[in-house]
C-alpha cells in the first residue's frame, strides 16, 4: 500500500478498519454518494464547496463529464461517507475491548526521531506499532487525515517512551504519510 498518495493515511485506516466499505470505484456513483451523504442532497452545496457549478456536479453524477481537477477530492470524500458515525463508533467500541493489544498493526515508513540520548543526529526508519484497544479504536473514531496523523503520533511516542528514551510527544515525529500501512 505504500505510495497510494491519493487515498492518503485517512483512506487506507479506513478501507484496514472497514473493508467492505470500500469507496465506489466510477466516479458517477462517487458523486451521487457524496452529494446525497456529506452535502445533504445538495447540488448547490456540493458545487460551492468544489468551486464548480451546480451543473457541471451534475453531470458528474449523470457520468456525461468526469471530475478530471477534483478527482482526488471527490474520491477522498466518497470513502469519508461509506461509514456512518454510529458504525464508526460501534467499531470503536469493540477494540477498545481489546485492551493492550487490538490485534491491529500499523507500520509507519521512514520515520525521523531526534535528539535521542542527547544526540542531535537524525534517524529514518520503520517503526512497526501494535497498536492498543484505545489507539485503534481513535482511528476507528478518526474523521479525518489530521485525527489519522494525531493518532499515528501518539502511538509513536508511547512506542519509544516505552524503551530507554522516554519523554517522547506526537510532535516529536515526522514520517512520510505515504509510506503507511495498517493491517
Amino acid at each position: 500500500m505504500a505510495g497510494s498518495g491519493t487515498r492518503g493515511m485517512f483512506g487506507r485506516v479506513r478501507e484496514a478498519l472497514f473493508p467492505s466499505r470500500t469507496a465506489p470505484a466510477q466516479s458517477t456513483t462517487q458523486a451521487g454518494h457524496v452529494r446525497d451523504r456529506k452535502y445533504g442532497g445538495s447540488t448547490k452545496a456540493m458545487a460551492t464547496a468544489y468551486g464548480v457549478a451546480p451543473r457541471t456536479v451534475q453531470r458528474w453524477i449523470d457520468g456525461t463529464r468526469h471530475p478530471t481537477k477534483h478527482e482526488q477530492q471527490l474520491r477522498r470524500e466518497a470513502l469519508e461517507v461509506q461509514t456512518t458515525e454510529r458504525g464508526r463508533e460501534r467499531k470503536a467500541r469493540q477494540l477498545a475491548q481489546r485492551g493492550t493489544v487490538s490485534g491491529i498493526n500499523a507500520r509507519v515508513g521512514r520515520t525521523m526521531t531526534f535528539e535521542i540520548q542527547g544526540s542531535d543526529a537524525v534517524r529514518a526508519r520503520d517503526i512497526h506499532l501494535n497498536l492498543t484497544g484505545e489507539q485503534a479504536a481513535a482511528l476507528a473514531r478518526a474523521e479525518n487525515e489530521e485525527n489519522v496523523r494525531h493518532v499515528i503520533g501518539e502511538a509513536l511516542a508511547d512506542y519509544f517512551n516505552g524503551g530507554s528514551y522516554g519523554g517522547f510527544t506526537p510532535d516529536d515525529f515526522t514520517f512520510d504519510p505515504d509510506d503507511f500501512d495498517l493491517n
